[in-house]
């Protein structure tokens, strides 16, 4: 289960490279399950239905600007994200939450942010704290939560996290870190961060334009 988890932040953190198709069509209520045992009926949840939908949404919605073949693709996701955030939000109040759970949860609510759906980028916020509460070391969860910020204009706030990860060994958080700097105006920091991002992952996105347009006043 681990290792699909892994894919999933995994796929999420590419997105902004995915191409757009088709958004699939899924039945929420597929998430719960049903097991009668002696004791009588055990509810749960199929993880495994909900990394399906979350990869999907992430293809599309990863990021901002969303991309959506149709509005009914992005109506119909957005409805997706809205009921499965109101059902794992009933889960992850527990606190004896497994952490796993809640990074889909944190993942699930930072795409609802970028859909625009009601409540969704308070409860990313709560999820990744309270993750980070209990792992402040986990590399991914430190770049996920500090894009999080990042793309919601909070860019003092976001650049910490996104130092962590890039000293947990993320490569993708050298070009956030790149971006949050430009944002801030300190050119010499961002073209510094952008430089560590060609080292450390020279097969990664062509950074060499930014740092162009940096130095020329152009960006």
């Amino acid at each position: 289960m681990r290792n699909n988890l892994v894919l999933l932040v995994s796929l999420f953190a590419f997105s902004c490279h995915a191409l757009a198709k088709e958004y699939g069509h899924y039945d929420p209520m597929k998430i719960l399950t049903v097991t009668k045992s002696s004791n009588g009926e055990q509810y749960g949840l199929d993880l495994l239905y909900i990394d399906r939908v979350i990869r999907d949404l992430s293809i599309h919605a990863g990021r901002y600007p969303t991309r959506f073949d149709s509005d009914d693709d992005k109506q119909r996701a957005r409805n997706d994200v809205r009921v499965i955030s109101g059902m794992l939000d009933v889960v992850v109040e527990d606190p004896g939450v497994g952490g796993d759970l809640l990074k889909r949860s944190s993942i699930l609510n930072s795409i609802g942010k970028n859909l625009d759906v009601p409540g969704t980028a308070k409860r990313a916020d709560r999820d990744f704290r309270n993750l980070l509460r209990r792992y402040p070391d986990d590399p991914h969860s430190n770049y996920l939560y500090g894009s999080f910020l990042g793309g919601s204009n909070k860019t003092n706030e976001a650049i910490p996290y996104l130092k962590r990860a890039a000293e947990l060994g993320i490569a993708d958080a050298y070009f956030a870190l790149g971006m949050a700097y430009v944002m801030k105006k300190d050119d010499k920091a961002a073209i510094s961060y952008f430089e560590e991002y060609k080292e450390h992952k020279p097969d990664g996105r062509d950074v060499t334009g930014i740092i162009k347009a940096i130095r020329s006043g152009n960006i």
